[in-house]
Parts: C-alpha cells; structure tokens; sequence
C-alpha cells in the first residue's frame, strides 16, 4: 500500500517495454531524482547527445512516465517525471513474452543499480560522520511465508517506507537508499 499523495503510476507491457532502455530508465531516475530539466541539460549530465535525448523522453512521455512541465521557450522545454513512483508485477506481463523480457531487463537494471549505488557507499563510507556509518548497513533475514504473507509482509514495508519518505525536516537529514528483494530461496517450485 503506498501513500495516497504520492503519484504512482502501474506500468502496464507496453509501459513495460518503453522503460526497458538503459537510457530511458536513467532519464526517468534523473527526473525522479534531481527535478525538471531541459533535454540539452539531461543530455550533459548523462553523456549522450541532445537528438536522442529528446527523442527518448517523447517515448517516455508516450506512455505517461515523463510530460513537460509548460514552462520555457523553443526547444528549451523542461520536462519531468509524471509520477514519483512506478509499480508493475509479473501478472501484468503474464503470458506476453515481450512485457516479460521487459520486467525482466527491469528487474536486472535496478539490481545493478543497486549495486553501484552501495558500492559507491562502501567506497566513500569512512568519509562520513560516524552516525551516519554506524546507522547505515544492510541485512538479509530468511522468512518462512505464504505467497499471501509475503504480499502481507511487503504491504507492510511499503506501510513502513511511506511514514520515513517525506523526511521530518531534521537538519541532518539526507536522502537514504532502502532497498527490498523478496524472493524464494533456490529450490524445486511448488
């Protein structure tokens, strides 16, 4: 269950196969991420060029994950994300071989994601006031569910997330990445 003030859109196989583009998934997280921002911005900060950096928020935009905001002149048109957040499960692709390699390029994409991001932290970690290591980690736990408590289990996290989410407004608050991979151990399906 998310927050009902957050936008989250769900990503149906089309929506799916539009946002398995390793440049159209960065796009998409830089709006997210860092605000509304011009192509020829976009372009700079992620190392491509301006032609096909437009070009892939229009197919973006074709499926409602990006719209420009209305704002500035000619081609120096702001864009950003249409939702704060995206969702979509193996159902919505089932029995669609294209929509499942998309959710599948997806799921590979943010697991690397994942890994860039943590490894960054590990690398810079110690520079890093020592509340801030001693609060920071990870952990990996081993529940025994139901396909029905798993989908309890994650509603309740998603619960969790939203109280944290919006911040407090403490002073020292930074933006915290918080990762959640629920799978079934490797064993003979059921």
């Amino acid at each position: 269950m998310t927050d009902p003030s957050a936008s989250t859109l769900r990503l149906d196989s089309r929506a799916l196969q539009v946002l398995a583009h390793p440049l159209r998934s960065r796009l998409l997280t830089a709006l997210r991420m860092d605000g509304p921002a011009t192509a020829t911005a976009l372009a700079g900060t992620l190392g491509t060029n301006t032609g096909a950096t437009s070009y892939h928020l229009r197919k973006l935009a074709s499926v409602g994950l990006v719209e420009e905001t209305g704002e500035g002149r000619g081609k120096e048109r702001p864009w950003q994300a249409a939702s704060e957040m995206h969702e979509f499960t193996e159902r919505d692709v089932a029995g669609d071989p294209d929509g499942r390699a998309a959710t599948d390029w997806l799921r590979r994409h943010y697991l690397r994601a994942f890994i860039d991001l943590y490894e960054a932290w590990l690398d810079t970690q110690s520079t890093w006031p020592l509340d801030w290591q001693d609060a920071a980690g990870g952990s990996d736990y081993a529940i025994h569910v139901s396909p029905a408590r798993l989908t309890a289990f994650n509603d309740e996290f998603a619960e969790l997330i939203e109280r944290y989410r919006r911040g407090s407004g403490e002073s020292d608050e930074q933006t915290v990445q918080v990762n959640l991979h629920a799978f079934p151990l490797p064993a003979e399906p059921r």
